[in-house]
């Protein structure tokens, strides 16, 4: 008796241990299972807020006339954003030799369903061929009331005309940019060129498209100016880090 009782009294002994080792096991799991699951939900992966989709609409200057792919406006804006931890979706829309009226022609299919913001650089070649200006401004307001409808955020770029075409073209040509920026409600940056347009060394040879130099000129420029209308328009910044 006494055998067999010590026989059955360690058969559920090791029954018991072996529950008790199958039920630590089980919990360790869960425990490192949900460890995984914290350390996902907080990687910068699984936190990371979606690139905004961007469209860059213009002419020669955002296309990269004369330089390679990678040394065109859109590309170098996004890789400045990028390097400030704002995730872009960027779009190059730009077309060489285009004008107001051309980019409202291809509006449609320059700025696909899904885009949140665009940065409209247009009016280069209008001020060049001496365009009227109510021409030019009959196509920039028809551009922006059909993005508005869209419900997209827009940055106007402003265009200067040259001189040649004497004091009285340059103010009606000027003064579309701030005055379309105020009555459409958009963020306007005042000169596309502006520190680089008249620069020899940051424009190429023939003195109107700017340099892989003059274009990161551009975008260390226009940067704070895009951050600012991404955060306010857009409000979909990562918070900055000091």
């Amino acid at each position: 008796m006494r055998l067999s009782m010590d026989r059955s009294y360690g058969n559920s002994a090791a029954g018991v241990e072996g529950r008790m080792g199958m039920f630590v096991h089980i919990l360790v799991l869960i425990m490192a299972l949900m460890t995984t699951q914290t350390v996902f939900a907080q990687s910068p992966v699984a936190s990371s807020v979606k690139p905004i989709k961007m469209v860059v609409l213009g002419d020669s200057l955002s296309a990269g006339y004369g330089l390679p792919a990678t040394g065109a406006f859109p590309v170098r804006l996004q890789k400045s954003l990028e390097a400030k931890g704002i995730k872009v979706d960027m779009i190059n829309a730009g077309v060489s030799g285009d004008t107001t009226s051309g980019g409202r022609d291809r509006l449609d299919w320059s700025v696909p369903e899904g885009t949140e913001a665009v940065i409209l650089e247009l009016g280069a070649n209008d001020a060049l061929r001496g365009t009227n200006p109510d021409l030019s401004r009959a196509a920039l307001t028809d551009i922006l009331t059909r993005l508005k409808a869209r419900k997209i955020a827009v940055l106007l770029c402003g265009m200067l005309a040259p001189p040649n075409y004497g004091s009285e073209y340059a103010a009606r040509f000027n003064a579309i940019y701030p005055e379309l920026s105020k009555s459409f409600g958009v963020p306007l940056y005042q000169f596309f060129l502006e520190g680089v347009a008249a620069e020899a060394k940051l424009n190429q040879p023939d003195g109107l498209h700017p340099t892989a130099e003059g274009v990161n000129t551009i975008v260390q420029r226009i940067l704070p100016t895009v951050q600012a209308f991404l955060d306010q328009f857009v409000g979909k910044l990562p918070e900055q880090k000091g």
